[in-house]
């Protein structure tokens, strides 16, 4: 089909409606060109008859059908139509074909051909759209999908069909996914180490807004969502779009505006000649993901449904974790570990993760990385002895490890120095005092496969803290320099997927400096992220906020450490630490051979909550208040799917001219009442300024008399709090009685 056939925009269109019970996305698909968004949000009703005479409203004849005709940009934007953004595929051969015109072969809703001219609506359904340039050589399968939750996701695939022609080179594939030109603004994150998920607020301007990770993991100061929305968009009001890329290695989440055009896209960011296809060989795009809903928590649920049906981390409770990172560091040895055990199996503790350190050399981090047998000296008889002992205690076995990475001194980096990462024959600079372990060396992976295999066998692991302490940077293939974060990442989930086909049972959490990577890719293969190695719980709020975004609760690592931080300096009582550690993954990093009687009492008396509730933790819907007011309390919960049940915590400002505000409590049922139940800190202010309601609370599941309201009261016109005190942490949990 040439550009300048007249008819491309008056045949009757391919019509595809996806839709759940509140959001709708409409395709449009006219000729042989690529499909159009037409609408991605609300909910729409409409009649077969009325979507195909809608999908023709947008056509424009342009200058007598033949000059100008305008070009409507579908989820691949294509330069060939005169599209002025970037295209959706960028891509050479030789410095030839590099602005391909893409026509529609077929298209399948579900499996089945849909013929040109024909609508159909489907609740969820997966779109498969083939196409080719026979100028270009190429072939693409486009595939669409709305998950039963309504979560959208797109990705591409490129084949190079140029038989006995040269390579095939692909610079980007970016798919695009529209939203309304109606919405104003954009919610982004940035952040550092020990220091996540900092906000960020702006309008949306012409032009792009991209937000590139060239690190080879997602990056502590990746966004990891983009949210698009309309004009003061919060929690629970305004229409959001939220976006992700999934995955971990170098990507970009982007926002575009052009003339009467939005949309986010995003992409693997792909590195020269990282990926030149032979004939025949193809190229896969990560997927991209939105999700649309009337308020963050909204779109942020869907996310929440689709990790949930894949993560181990629903077959069973979550069970209560120590690990001992901070509680000794490297200076590991059997007494030390063993008591630590002891304390924590009295604690009613169920995972115990022995951290770095163990193994051959390991006293400091300059050593041994790679050397993944226990050190002789620490651990004369092996782990085998603290991991008997762990199960002896009822608790399960965890284990650190960091398999892609090597340190320069260690056994396996002087016996393969050329399994080392490098685009040139010097090393590139040294990280955490390490380098890269090229995992797309058949013969370097089959070595960390077996030993992670073994360890797992071995020591009957249950668990591994799987970290990645480095930025991958300068990283080639040994051999020939070539760019390799591209295929090193894909390496990367073949070696977890190919571990957890041998262990059904392992569950893994996702570590990388703390918070480096959390992305779908990885969380597709993992049970839990580390959020941050910063244990501060004034800042561990936020950072369980906003990656809350797109990780559900019960798979965010959320730990009581020391009263003093050992990233801030700031202390903090064992309350507050606990009450905002209670809706995530509750666990331990502290050396608890400090607690008192007393402190050990609390502690107890919070991990027998976090048990008696970490169901409803693990299947709530997320809620939450207060972002972006600086002067109200924050508030973050978790609601039962039926309403009867809900916990919340909430944190007073650091800094407000109020001593008081009133709190709503989102999610409940307007016909229901509720009894109301707290875990109040020493203070919120002064005594005789307590308010009435607080006083008569109960404790956390005490069978004594406690006020109740209606849920409608409680969700619209809220609570009166003190805000006296700055930094305060309450915890309330709410039960409906007149079920």
């Amino acid at each position: 089909m040439s550009i300048d056939g007249m008819n491309i925009h008056m045949e009757t269109p391919r019509v595809i409606h996806l839709f759940n019970d509140d959001v709708s996305v409409l395709l449009t698909q006219r000729a042989r060109t690529m499909p159009v968004i037409a609408h991605w949000g609300p909910r729409i009703h409409a009649s077969d008859h009325d979507l195909s005479a809608y999908a023709g409203t947008s056509a424009r004849t342009g200058i007598g059908g033949l000059s100008d005709v305008p070009y409507e940009p579908g989820i691949l934007p294509e330069h060939s139509y005169g599209w002025g953004g970037l295209p959706g595929i960028r891509a050479h051969r030789a410095g030839a074909a590099w602005s391909p015109r893409l026509n529609v072969i077929s298209v399948t809703v579900d499996g089945q051909a849909l013929a040109e001219g024909d609508a159909v609506q489907r609740q969820s359904g997966f779109v498969s759209i083939t196409a080719s340039d026979e100028w270009a050589a190429i072939g693409v399968n486009l595939e669409i999908d709305l998950s039963r939750s309504g979560l959208l996701r797109t990705r591409v695939s490129i084949r190079n069909d140029g038989e006995g022609l040269d390579h095939f080179d692909v610079i980007g594939v970016d798919p695009a996914l529209r939203v309304p030109t109606d919405a104003r603004e954009i919610l982004d994150f940035s952040g550092r180490w020990g220091t996540e998920k900092i906000p960020q607020r702006h309008p949306i301007v012409t032009g792009t807004h991209a937000r590139e990770s060239r690190r080879g993991r997602t990056g502590l100061d990746a966004t990891t969502v983009v949210a698009i929305g309309s004009t003061g968009f919060d929690a629970s009001s305004g229409r959001v779009w939220l976006c992700h890329v999934g995955i971990g290695g170098n990507h970009e989440h982007a926002v575009e505006r052009s003339d009467g055009y939005l949309a986010f896209r995003g992409g693997e960011l792909l590195l020269p000649g990282e990926v030149r296809l032979a004939n025949g060989e193809s190229y896969q795009s990560p997927w991209v993901y939105g999700s649309f809903g009337i308020g963050l928590d909204a779109a942020a649920a869907r996310y929440h449904d689709f990790l949930r049906q894949r993560s181990r981390s629903t077959r069973r409770p979550r069970p209560v974790t120590l690990n001992v990172w901070e509680a000794v560091y490297f200076d590991q040895d059997f007494n030390t570990l063993a008591e630590l055990a002891a304390r924590a199996a009295d604690l009613g503790v169920e995972r115990y993760v022995l951290d770095d350190g163990w193994f051959r050399g390991r006293t400091d981090d300059t050593a041994g990385l790679g050397d993944w047998i226990p050190d002789q000296v620490s651990w004369p008889h092996g782990l085998a002895p603290l991991a008997e002992h762990v199960r002896g205690l009822g608790m399960e076995f965890g284990l650190w490890v960091e398999p892609e990475m090597i340190n320069e001194d260690s056994d396996l980096a002087r016996a393969h120095p050329d399994w080392i990462l490098r685009a040139r024959a010097g090393l590139p600079p040294r990280f955490r005092n390490q380098q890269v372990l090229d995992l797309t060396n058949p013969e370097a992976f089959a070595h960390i496969l077996a030993v992670l295999d073994g360890l797992v066998t071995d020591l009957d692991v249950t668990y591994l803290k799987w970290d990645h302490n480095r930025d991958l940077i300068d990283a080639g293939h040994p051999a020939t320099g070539a760019p390799a974060v591209h295929e090193q990442t894909l390496a990367v989930y073949d070696l977890i997927d190919q571990l957890r086909l041998r262990h059904p049972e392992l569950e893994i959490e996702s570590c990388a400096s703390g918070g480096g990577r959390v992305d779908l890719g990885i969380l597709e293969r993992t049970d839990r992220v580390h959020t941050s190695d910063n244990q501060d719980p004034l800042d561990r709020s936020r950072m369980l906020r906003w990656t809350g975004l797109l990780v559900p609760p019960e798979m965010l690592g959320s730990h009581v450490a020391s009263p003093v931080s050992s990233v801030t300096g700031r202390t903090s009582d064992l309350h507050t630490r606990c009450a905002i550690a209670f809706l995530g993954h509750f666990g331990i990093e502290w050396d608890i051979r400090e607690l008192t009687e007393e402190d050990a009492v609390v502690l107890s008396r919070w991990i027998s909550a976090y048990q008696q509730h970490r169901e409803l933790i693990s299947t709530g819907r997320v809620v939450a208040d207060g972002d972006f007011d600086q002067d109200a309390p924050a508030l973050r919960g978790v609601v039962a799917p039926d309403g009867s049940e809900a916990i919340y915590t909430i944190v007073t400002p650091a800094l407000s001219a109020d001593s008081r505000r009133r709190v709503r409590l989102p999610g409940l049922l307007a016909e229901a009442r509720y009894r109301v139940e707290s875990a109040r800190p020493g203070s919120l202010g002064p005594w005789w300024l307590s308010p009435s309601w607080l006083d008569a609370t109960a404790p956390l599941d005490s069978p004594a008399e406690a006020p109740s309201y209606s849920g409608s009261l409680l969700a619209e016109a809220g609570l009166d709090l003190l805000t006296f005190h700055p930094d305060r942490a309450l915890v309330l949990r709410l039960v409906r009685i007149d079920a």
